[in-house]
């Protein structure tokens, strides 16, 4: 069942991606063939307005044919005689619509978790925060002098220290206490005082920290495409790249925990999904927006719909390329123990 689990939830991922681009093909007045939920042979499907709806057999994505998409087109209809501008928003779309999936998926999970705020819960016995006094309940102003204003901020003070002192200045029932802390080094390398946060179940609250998590997590997908490009990717690139059966397998593990970590693990999914597929190389949807670039630069004159094609089909080839070896490492892995099912 876990692994019906993971499948669905790819599932989800593919069609709201396919579905912003069916959205604003339809917005813009592009002839759009068939929108399809599942892959496959189709099981049974129902025509309107000229768009045959259809559910496949296999309950893995989706996908959405528009009248001259991948070939040269008159009609009026086609997607390429829209303007450049109309074709951009419709390939864009797609990993826009991800990563609104991506912040949709967290509200719950923030709603379920409560968000971090900066006052204290617990302190840990025999912790620095235990030997500097602080208690639960305190809340955190300042440190060194510069002004906290979330539990982030916080906790990214503690591990820069490098285990200098620190000076609080907290709050504890409306008086100013200001307080000494040296953070402790941790068994994995980080600096720590020993405290938890308390969270505040808030929908509001949880609609905020789900766009600055997904904006955070944005960033770090962004640094780690970067070092795999220069090759400087931590630990090296076959340990930290995982393919659909490793992914599979997290997946699956999540949906053993329950719904919270299988949602969360689905934002991270779906705003990698819309990451990747903004990275300007043929057949993604960055690489058509490069071509729509270029088309700009000259003026409006397009390219040759057939190199566009070969492009793309080169493209193609090597990300196929590509997923097999990721998944030959996959595999490696599995015999080797190092993921289970």
């Amino acid at each position: 069942m876990t692994i019906i689990a993971a499948l669905l939830l790819f599932g989800v991922i593919v069609l709201i991606h396919e579905f912003g681009h069916f959205i604003f093909a339809k917005k813009n007045g592009v002839t759009v063939h068939e929108f399809a939920l599942g892959m496959g042979p189709k099981l049974f499907g129902k025509e309107v307005n000229g768009t045959m709806y259809s559910v496949r057999i296999l309950p893995i994505g989706g996908f959405c044919a528009m009248e001259g998409e991948d070939e040269d087109s008159d009609k009026p209809g086609s997607f390429g005689r829209k303007s450049i501008l109309q074709r951009a928003s419709i390939i864009f779309a797609g990993p826009f619509f991800n990563l609104i999936l991506a912040v949709l998926f967290l509200i719950p999970v923030f709603i379920y978790i409560g968000s971090p705020t900066t006052t204290i819960d617990e302190v840990v016995d025999k912790s620095p925060a235990k030997e500097a006094s602080l208690q639960s309940g305190d809340k955190i102003k300042e440190i060194n002098g510069e002004e906290i204003t979330s539990w982030a901020k916080f906790t990214e003070k503690i591990t820069s220290s490098q285990g200098k002192e620190l000076h609080l200045t907290v709050d504890r029932d409306n008086k100013t206490l200001n307080l000494n802390i040296t953070p402790q080094k941790s068994e994995d390398g980080s600096y720590k005082v020993g405290v938890t946060c308390k969270r505040d179940k808030n929908v509001i609250h949880a609609i905020k920290d789900s766009f600055i998590t997904t904006g955070q997590m944005t960033v770090q997908m962004v640094t780690f495409l970067k070092q795999m490009i220069t090759g400087t990717i931590p630990g090296g690139f076959s340990n930290s790249v995982a393919g659909p059966v490793v992914i599979i397998s997290i997946v699956s593990d999540a949906a053993k925990t329950g719904i919270i970590n299988l949602l969360y693990l689905g934002s991270i999914i779906s705003l990698n999904l819309g990451i990747i597929n903004l990275v300007p190389f043929p057949a993604l949807d960055g690489g058509r927006l490069f071509l729509l670039l270029i088309e700009a630069i000259r003026g409006g004159k397009k390219i040759n719909p057939e190199k566009e094609a070969m492009i793309n089909m080169i493209g193609f080839c090597a990300l196929m390329a590509f997923m097999v070896f990721i998944t030959y490492s996959d595999v490696t892995k599995l015999f080797k123990g190092i993921i289970k099912f």
